[in-house]
């Protein structure tokens, strides 16, 4: 999901409130310009991944962006591939990206990934099917988040685009 804002400061509140992956900021942008708005970024969440997009390819505003803290700096044009591309590679090296889980506790009863098992308090063991374990795994990674159902196909059934025709 994308929440979008053409204002500066609409946009500063959204980076510093809103639950996101990653920010795609516009250098240009009116009431606050994009490196103003990454400092404060940078101050309040330092972990966000962020993107920088602009018009102003000089050397000096490419080094000025990565020094004040952005995970990348892509100037215009750009295709929407390149972009794609680009935030694919932030998040993979994004500290703020789901990691690896190799067990859990919910509820007294403790999910083991790796063994593909829940033991239960009284000591009792369940198996987990190996999609079973591989869902229960992502929510777990992005707890606090909801997933939409397009997303979990995608990711946990391996289908292309989350194919919206399964019955899975």
């Amino acid at each position: 999901a994308v929440i979008a804002s053409g204002c500066g400061q609409e946009g500063l509140e959204i980076a510093t409130t809103a639950q996101l992956d990653l920010a795609v900021l516009d250098v240009m942008l009116p009431k606050r310009d994009g490196f103003a708005i990454l400092a404060e970024v940078r101050r309040t969440r330092p972990q966000l991944p962020v993107i920088l997009v602009t018009a102003r390819g000089a050397e000096q505003d490419r080094v000025h962006g990565l020094q004040t803290g952005a995970d990348d700096y892509v100037v215009k044009p750009f295709s929407s591939k390149e972009l794609l591309a680009r935030v694919a590679a932030v998040l993979r090296r994004s500290a703020e990206r789901p990691s690896d889980v190799r067990s859990v506790q919910v509820a007294g009863r403790t999910i083991d990934f790796e063994r593909r098992e829940v033991a239960r308090p009284d000591g009792s063991r369940a198996a987990l099917s190996e999609r079973e374990a591989e869902l229960l795994r992502y929510l777990v990674q992005n707890r606090g988040r909801a997933i939409a159902r397009s997303e979990l196909l995608e990711r946990v059934w391996g289908l292309p685009g989350g194919d919206a025709s399964s019955r899975a």
